[in-house]
Parts: C-alpha cells; structure tokens; sequence
C-alpha cells in the first residue's frame, strides 16, 4: 500500500539521487578550478599593473617658442634625455603656446627667452605630463633656471587631479552593476532599457556633485560634467544589455570583462593616454572610460576644448548599445515559446 502511494517501486531509488549524481558529474576538478583562479588573477595583474608600470612619455605633444637654431637644439636635447618621448612644434611666441594649450593641441610649451627661459604646463590636461614637463625646466638652462607657469591648473581643493583619476573605478562598476542588477530584476526589455538610461542620468548628477561641489576636483559647468558621466553610464550600461539579450550571461561577462579590464586601465586618467605603452593609449580612448575621462577634462577645464572627438565616441558606443537591445528584442520575438498545457488526469 506504502509503494501505492508513494508512486515508487521500493527497489528503486529516490529521484533525487540521479540528479546530484548527476550535478557531481558535471562540477570540474578542483585543480582546474584553482588553475582558472590563478589565471583570472594572472590577468587582472597584467591589466591594471602593466600600463602603470610601462608609464612613460611617447610622443607627448609640446610647443616650443624660439628662433630655429634654438629650437633644433631643444628638440636634440630632448631625444637624447626621453628618446621618442615628445613630439615638438614650433610657434611664433607666447600668446601662441597659450592658445595651442588651452585648445588642448599640446600638453605644454617652452619658451626660449635668453633672458628668463619658461616652462609651460597644464596639469588640469594630465598631472604626470605636467611633472615631466616642469622636471625639464632645470635642464632648458642650469645657469638661469626657468620659471614654470601652470596655464590651466588644477582646483585648489584637488591640486593633484585624484578626484578625477578615482572616478574612472566607478563609471564602468556604475554600468555593469546597472546591466546585471536590471537583467535579475526586471524581466521586460524595454523597461531595462528605461532603467538603465535613467539610472544614467541619475548617477551622473550624483557623481558630479559628489566630485565637484564636494571633493572639489571638478570646475565648469555642472549640467556639462553630469551630463559626460551620465552619457558614459549609459553608454557601458545599454552595451551590456544588449549583449546580455543577444548572447546571455556570456555577452555580459564578455562586455564586463572588455570595459573593466581594457577600458579602465587604458583610460589614462591617471596619466595620459599618451603616457600608455604605443598603441594601447589610443585604444584606451576609443572604449567608454577613456573616452568619459578625456572628455570630462575638455568640459571641466579647457571649455569643452578637445572634448569632440571624445563624445562621438560615447555617442557610438550609445547607438551601439541601443542597436545590440533592438537586435536582440528582433531575437526575442522570433524564437516560439511552445506552451505546455496541463493534461487532465482521469481519476
């Protein structure tokens, strides 16, 4: 009567045995857990350790103000001190080395007064190009040192940019957190898409406020910085789910894996994208964080100079991630969700 009931024959086993038989099969070894561990770690290390520790000028774009002969021999002298390291363009005078700074063309400028020679800098455009270029005002001249004048500086409140440099952490967590905790949470795709723009904005104004009017670390517009890291967040964020809605849990691991261990470290916001190993640097800007990072730069502190490029790229990774959600909404609609009706059961 017990077997009746129960629906089992007595001499076979509980249904759930096969099942965790079955989920013992399928879990791998342990050593090839820790090797993919170790692996995983081995990369992070490379990702974030490698640029920093290969940090050095290369082709750093600086202004020179002199007669020629003084110039070619600026221009020898530093390929002899930083071989590749700057990439110098002669200009009439000072007012001139000003504008091509402030227009972002150049990081800084030298000017070869025989009388008081100057070092031009911009540690608002790049704090360690700012240092690298003050630390060459004593070999200009070492019998008349020359004097360093900072053209667009840093806030007061933040004279080392590390506000900025901090921030690069979380824009891209702001879009990966946003794309995974609305793939969990909210089941209709558009609504992600609602959610993840307006989080955008949302965090953008927050953001902004927290390092402007807070930490100090940014100047200009308020509307204008808020309105870079909101466009950056909702950038990264619409990417992810869209490659979440075409390729499942691997698209967004492949897109998180892309801005966290590309796009972060290769932003050069710490540096600048100049100061990157050849060729990384560029492509550092061509992702979301560098791009944000640039652009916040142009907009905060040189009147949005500089600041174009970096937008068209935000703005095609936007469309992107909108066009990867449409896509993937077309995909959604094609595949048939056979129904399962119940049968009835005949007593």
């Amino acid at each position: 009567m017990s077997a009746q009931l129960t629906g089992h024959h007595p001499d076979q086993a509980p249904e759930h045995a096969p099942e965790h038989a079955a989920d013992n099969r399928q879990r791998p070894p342990l050593v090839v857990v820790i090797t993919l561990l170790t692996a995983l770690l081995t990369v992070l290390l490379i990702a974030f350790a490698w640029p920093a520790a290969r940090s050095e000028p290369r082709d750093v774009p600086l202004a020179v103000v002199g007669p020629a002969p003084a110039v070619a021999q600026v221009e020898k002298g530093l390929e002899q001190a930083m071989p590749g390291g700057f990439e110098l363009s002669a200009v009439p005078d000072r007012a001139a080395a000003v504008q091509k700074i402030e227009d972002r063309e150049v990081y800084g400028a030298i000017v070869l007064d025989p009388q008081q020679p100057e070092v031009l800098t911009a540690s608002a455009g790049g704090p360690a190009v700012a240092q690298i270029i003050t630390q060459l005002a004593t070999r200009l001249s070492p019998e008349t040192p020359a004097k360093v004048t900072d053209v667009v500086p840093l806030p007061a409140d933040d004279p080392r940019g590390a506000g900025l440099a901090a921030g690069a952490l979380p824009l891209v967590l702001g879009g990966i957190i946003a794309a995974a905790l609305l793939t969990q949470l909210v089941r209709s795709g558009a609504k992600r898409m609602v959610g993840a723009v307006t989080f955008a904005i949302t965090g953008g104004l927050a953001l902004a406020a927290v390092l402007q009017f807070w930490l100090g670390s940014f100047e200009g517009s308020y509307l204008s910085n808020s309105g870079v890291i909101a466009l950056s967040i909702a950038a990264v964020s619409l990417t992810l789910l869209g490659l979440e809605w075409l390729l499942g849990r691997a698209g967004l691991a492949l897109g998180a894996a892309m801005m966290m261990l590309l796009g972060n470290p290769l932003s050069g916001l710490t540096s600048a994208p100049e100061m990157l190993p050849s060729g990384w640097g560029a492509l550092g800007q061509l992702l979301p964080p560098g791009a944000a990072g640039t652009a916040l730069r142009s907009v905060s502190f040189f009147d949005g100079a500089g600041a174009a490029g970096p937008l068209v790229v935000l703005s095609c990774w936007l469309v992107a991630g909108l066009t990867l959600c449409g896509l993937g909404a077309l995909r959604s609609q094609r595949v048939v969700h056979p129904r399962h009706e119940a049968k009835p059961v005949t007593v």
